[in-house]
């Protein structure tokens, strides 16, 4: 046996009292209609997560979804109005000073365009759009830069950021251009912007576009979070094209022609710590002050524009928030791949989805993306960036600060690491059915992840089918059919763990085995966008066929639901041998 010090893989904490951990209640059929998740809408303007739980938005009566595009009312004019705009005119790369954006247009697809795939839970649900729409000519040529809306200004974001540890100067929005923001029938306020639209000027030596590879990962993983429960920027839809895009895909010097995709994508804000490092960097402190106010004005309702401490109390969040989501990461294995500061939303939602992986097996140093060399970015160090990251917002925050105020959001910064650990803690609690709290359920936790680790077993599908279990089958050890528990089993201390687990839930009083499995399949996903699923719908969409990504795009929408064609096509399945060659890098 381990001592707990060998034993602990995640720096897991146990503390007298947590917080309750929220079970999300998921439809018991695939019904789409019938499905329900949470929402985190309200996460940025409220330190605690959100409680609520969210109804698929594909429940909207037709009756009452806009008809014409035409109607669709986006507008640029609060980001116009709060800031000064780039007054150099022209998508030409060049260092810019002294604004937040600068007037970009897209530069269009070259046809012929095809709709690859569109989420009906954004078109109709956010957008307030009859899906039937995306199907039309106007669609397309929306969606692709081609067509501008009225009162749409297309704007491209002025950033910077660190990435991999270095600061790397002005950045901003190389390939994306903000088509402005829409206030949906809910009240809602959704900043649009397409990905792959052409050059800006921030493009530096880039050509502005996307490929087909990037932008199936882009638009499966952001709707994939979305239902998994995280905080997510969303994807509407994925335009492709026959447009030739050169790309040295692994920085090897194998140079190919790709084809073009742009991705329409929506977030309450795009805004990120680079926002504010490029301000604080360039010494631009009223500009710096003035994106203060107008993030904390728009997104942390919760906090009181004239209180003296009101950025301390934003970074507060932030810090809080930030370290909630990188734990939500963790409970599902999901590694970002490229967590540097330019890539760090400011709402803490998950962002700029590039060389991500979600885990197979379960590996601590678990790298998606073949660029990263050093592992800087690996499943396990993601807490540990996030704490760099919000140091860097620290430093970009100082000018606004008074040294008192500086003292005070360092104190914040130290206790980053106990949010996390704590939140971790309680997600893995929930994944193996514990109520209540006790001594050892962190030992209990590490025990079986440093075995996992051992025996190289699957992440996503332990969890799942320890959730699916019966108490009985437990007793006796035998686990028919379920090969991540039989990988798992063959540790030579597996027993041992086994006995401290029905040890423990056998002091659960009033819960039933049944009520166990269902909190547990509630928090444990049995599909997850793993990359070989990612090549497989790419390869096809490449090819002009949509039905994987359409058959991917539903199945992952219903991640905790058991469904009969996802087990036929395999994506419960033990992973082809083939998925442990593939490589992912910042190549987009």
């Amino acid at each position: 046996m381990w001592s707990p010090n060998q034993v602990l893989v995640f720096a897991l904490v146990a503390a007298s009292s947590f917080t309750s951990v929220h079970v999300l209640e998921f439809c018991q059929n695939t019904d789409r209609d019938c499905h329900s998740d949470d929402n985190h809408d309200n996460m940025a303007s409220n330190s605690q997560p959100s409680l609520n739980t969210v109804k698929s938005r594909w429940n909207v009566s037709v009756s009452n979804l806009i008809k014409d595009l035409e109607q669709l009312k986006v507008s640029s004019k609060k980001l116009i109005e709060a800031f000064p705009i780039d007054e150099v005119n022209g998508n030409f790369a060049r260092s810019v000073k002294n604004c937040i954006f600068s007037k970009s247009i897209p530069t269009p697809l070259r046809g012929p365009l095809r709709l690859a795939a569109a989420s009906k839970d954004v078109i109709e649900g956010i957008l307030d759009l009859d899906v039937a729409l995306t199907h039309t000519n106007d669609f397309l040529h929306f969606a692709s830069g081609d067509k501008l809306l009225s009162g749409s200004v297309p704007l491209a974001h002025r950033y910077g950021g660190h990435q991999f540890g270095y600061w790397a100067g002005q950045l901003g929005d190389g390939r994306a251009h903000s088509l402005g923001q829409y206030t949906n029938r809910k009240g809602e306020v959704w900043e649009l912007q397409l990905k792959g639209s052409g050059k800006t000027p921030y493009s530096r030596s880039g050509d502005g576009r996307a490929v087909i590879r990037s932008s199936v990962r882009e638009f499966l993983c952001s709707e994939a979070m979305h239902f998994l429960g995280i905080p997510t920027s969303r994807a509407a839809s994925l335009i492709v094209s026959d447009e030739p895009v050169i790309r040295d895909k692994f920085y090897n010097g194998n140079v190919k022609t790709e084809k073009g995709a742009v991705v329409l994508r929506l977030a309450k804000s795009w805004f990120r710590i680079g926002s504010l490092e490029i301000l604080s960097q360039s010494g631009e402190i009223d500009l710096l002050r003035k994106l203060l106010n107008f993030v904390i004005d728009e997104h942390f309702s919760s906090i009181n524009s004239d209180d003296p401490d009101k950025y301390l109390v934003f970074y507060s969040t932030v810090v809080n928030e930030t370290a909630n989501l990188i734990a939500q990461w963790m409970s599902v294995g999901f590694a970002h791949g490229v967590c540097n500061t330019d890539n760090f939303s400011l709402l803490s939602i998950t962002i700029d989805y590039g060389p991500f992986g979600f885990m197979e097996a379960y590996d601590p140093a678990f790298v998606p993306n073949t660029s990263d060399d050093e592992g800087r970015y690996s499943v396990g160090a993601q807490a540990n960036v996030g704490l760099f990251n919000l140091e860097k917002l620290l430093n970009a925050l100082s000018p606004v600060l008074s040294k008192h105020q500086q003292n005070q959001a360092q104190s914040i910064l130290k206790g980053y690491a106990n949010i996390n650990q704590m939140r971790v803690h309680q997600h893995f609690k929930a994944k193996l059915g514990l109520l209540g709290e006790e001594e050892d359920d962190g030992y209990l936790i590490a025990f079986l992840l440093k075995m996992m680790e051992d025996t190289q077993s699957d992440f996503t599908m332990t969890f799942r089918q320890l959730s699916e279990v019966s108490a009985q089958q437990l007793h006796n050890r035998k686990f028919p059919q379920m090969w991540a528990l039989e990988d798992l089993s063959s540790h030579k201390l597996f027993s041992d763990w086994l006995s401290m687990f029905l040890l423990r839930l056998s002091r659960q009083l009033n819960d039933s085995d049944l009520q166990r499995q269902h909190r547990m399949k509630n928090v444990n996903p049995r599909y997850v966008l793993r990359n070989w699923m990612a090549e497989s719908a790419i390869s096809k969409v490449e090819m002009k066929d949509f039905s994987e990504m359409e058959l991917l795009h539903h199945i992952l929408s219903h991640p905790y639901v058991t469904q009969e064609t996802a087990e036929e096509v395999g994506y419960a399945a033990r992973p082809p041998l083939w998925a442990k060659r593939l490589k992912v890098s910042c190549s987009s």
